[in-house]
C-alpha cells in the first residue's frame, strides 16, 4: 500500500501560532519554570509508561484535512495536556508541562479506495496508518491519512500517562468532532487533579498496593522470552445474535443480570483456556481494568475528568473450574471480583498514594512488550465508550483499530457496529483451534476435549 507524506507538522492551539519547529519546542521544554506544571497522580504512575495507538476509520465524505486541523487548534484549548510535555520539578517530580508544545500533526495521502482496502492487516497497517510512538517527544500525535475516494483513516497515538480511555474517546474526540460539526463543547472536560487523587484525612491504606497495583524494582522479575514469529494476533466477530444467544444462557438468573462484557469475557477466558492445554490443577487469572468514575463516590468524580482513574480486578479460577462449569458460573466470578474495586478500594489506593515518594522503588505492573501472560489474560474493553458520538460529520467510525499487542495474552473487545470484534493475540499453534471453537456455546467443555 503505497503512500505520499504531504505534511509533518507541530500543531499548537489558539492561543500561540499553529505551527513550529522541532528545536523551538525543545526550548520550551527546558524551561518549565514559566509554564503551568501538572505533578502526575498516582493513578498516572501506575499505568503504562509509553504511548498507546489506534486508528479510526472514516468512510467518505469526510470535513477536509484544513478544517479538522483547525477544529484541533480549537479544540486543544481546553485539553493542553495534550501539548505540554513530561518533565521533571524541582522535586524530582514527573509533571506535564503545560507549555503548549504541540501535538504533531502527519498529513498522508494514498491513492487507493479506502473500501477496497478494508479490512486491513493490522500488522502492515499499525506501520503505515499510525505516527512512530517510540523516542518521541510528543504526548499526542495525529496522522490523518487520505484516500483518493476521500475517506479517512486517523491514526492517534496518546502518553497513557497523561490519560485513559475515557478521557480520550469519551471526552476529546467527542468534543474535537462537535467543533468540526459546528456545536460548541457539550461538557467540558474535568481537570483537578489534585482534587481527585486528594486522600482522606487520616489516611487509611487497607489493601496491599505495593503488591497489587505496583512491585518493587529491586526484584528480579523473570518473564519468558517470545519470539515475535511465535505469536499471532486475531480478530474473533461476535455478531449480534450470538451476543444476544450467550447473554440468555448466562442471565438465566432473574436477580442477576450481566453486561454484554462480562459474558462475553466468560466465554472468551473458557475458550482461551482450552486451546492451551494447561494442567487441570493450574490457575489463570484475569487483569481486568475497572474505572474510578463509576466506583468514587463522596465526592463523585464527573465522567468528563481528563487524566487516568483506572484501577484493575483480578478473578482467578482452576483450570478445571474453566473447562467444566457454565458460563454463568464465571460470570460470577468475574463480577464478584470487580464489584470488590469499589468506592473504599479506590479510596485506599488514593491514600497510598499520597504516602508514595518520588526516590521509593516501585513500579507499575503493568505487562512488558515481549512477555507471555499465560496462563492468564490481560483484558481491555473499550465497549463503553461512546464511539458513536464521534462524528466529524458524515458518521462514527466505520471501525476502531486498536495496533497489534505486544505480548500473548492480551484481549481488547471493540465496539462494531452493534456487533463485537475480540482482538487477542496468542501462541500462532493456538490460533487454529480457538478459531474453530469461538463461536461455540453449546454445552460443558469436558477434559477430554484437550
Amino acid at each position: 500500500m503505497d503512500k505520499a507524506l504531504t505534511s509533518n507538522a507541530i500543531l499548537k492551539h489558539y492561543s500561540s501560532s499553529s505551527t513550529s519547529s522541532r528545536s523551538s519546542v525543545e526550548q520550551q521544554s527546558d524551561n518549565i519554570s514559566s509554564y503551568e506544571i501538572v505533578p502526575l497522580t498516582i493513578f498516572d504512575k501506575v499505568t503504562h509508561d509509553s504511548h498507546v495507538c489506534f486508528y479510526l476509520v472514516f468512510k467518505p465524505p469526510i470535513p477536509s484535512n484544513e478544517v479538522l486541523k483547525d477544529a484541533l487548534s480549537e479544540v486543544l484549548v481546553h485539553y493542553p495536556h495534550l501539548a505540554g510535555r513530561l518533565a521533571t520539578d524541582n522535586l524530582r517530580r514527573t509533571c506535564i508541562v503545560l507549555n503548549n508544545a504541540g501535538v504533531r500533526i502527519i498529513e498522508t495521502y494514498f491513492p487507493t479506495v479506502l473500501a477496497e482496502q478494508l479490512p486491513f492487516d493490522t500488522s502492515e497497517a499499525s506501520s503505515q496508518l499510525l505516527p512512530p510512538a517510540k523516542g518521541v517527544e510528543e504526548l499526542c500525535q495525529i496522522q490523518l491519512n487520505r484516500y483518493a475516494c476521500g475517506g479517512l483513516v486517523l491514526g492517534f497515538t496518546v502518553h497513557h500517562r497523561v490519560a485513559d480511555g475515557q478521557s480520550i474517546f469519551g471526552s476529546f474526540f467527542v468534543s474535537w468532532s462537535r467543533l468540526v460539526r459546528g456545536f460548541d463543547i457539550d461538557l467540558l472536560p474535568y481537570h483537578d487533579r489534585l482534587a481527585v487523587s486528594q486522600p482522606r484525612n487520616p489516611p487509611r491504606v487497607e489493601f496491599d498496593h505495593g503488591s497489587i497495583e505496583f512491585k518493587k524494582t529491586s526484584i528480579n522479575l523473570k518473564t519468558t522470552p517470545v519470539i515475535s514469529s511465535s505469536l499471532e494476533t486475531v480478530i474473533i466477530n461476535y455478531s449480534v445474535e450470538f451476543i444476544n444467544k450467550l447473554k440468555v444462557m448466562v442471565n438465566n438468573n432473574p436477580d442477576q443480570r450481566y453486561s454484554t462484557f462480562v459474558c462475553l469475557l466468560s466465554h472468551v477466558w473458557k475458550k482461551v483456556t482450552q486451546v492451551r492445554g494447561l494442567g487441570l490443577e493450574e490457575s489463570s487469572q484475569v487483569r481486568i481494568a475497572v474505572d474510578g468514575r463509576t466506583r468514587i463516590s463522596e465526592p463523585a468524580v464527573p465522567m468528563e475528568y481528563f487524566g487516568n482513574l483506572v484501577l484493575w480486578a483480578y478473578p482467578k479460577m482452576k483450570i478445571k473450574e474453566l473447562l467444566n462449569e457454565t458460563h454463568a458460573y464465571i460470570a460470577q466470578v468475574i463480577s464478584d471480583e470487580v464489584s470488590h474495586v469499589n468506592d473504599r478500594y479506590f479510596k485506599s489506593f488514593i491514600d497510598f498514594g499520597a504516602a508514595v515518594y518520588e526516590d521509593d522503588e516501585l513500579q507499575e505492573t503493568t505487562s512488558e512488550p515481549g512477555s507471555t501472560l499465560c496462563p492468564n489474560l490481560q483484558v481491555t474493553s473499550w465497549l463503553g465508550f461512546p464511539v458513536h458520538d464521534i462524528d466529524f460529520g458524515s458518521g462514527s467510525p466505520c471501525a476502531l483499530v486498536p495496533p497489534i499487542t505486544p505480548f500473548e495474552g492480551m484481549v481488547i473487545f471493540v465496539p462494531a457496529d452493534g456487533r463485537v470484534d475480540v482482538k487477542l493475540t496468542l501462541f500462532a499453534n493456538h490460533v487454529s483451534l480457538f478459531k474453530k471453537i469461538a463461536h461455540s456455546i453449546d454445552g460443558k467443555l469436558s477434559c477430554s476435549s484437550l
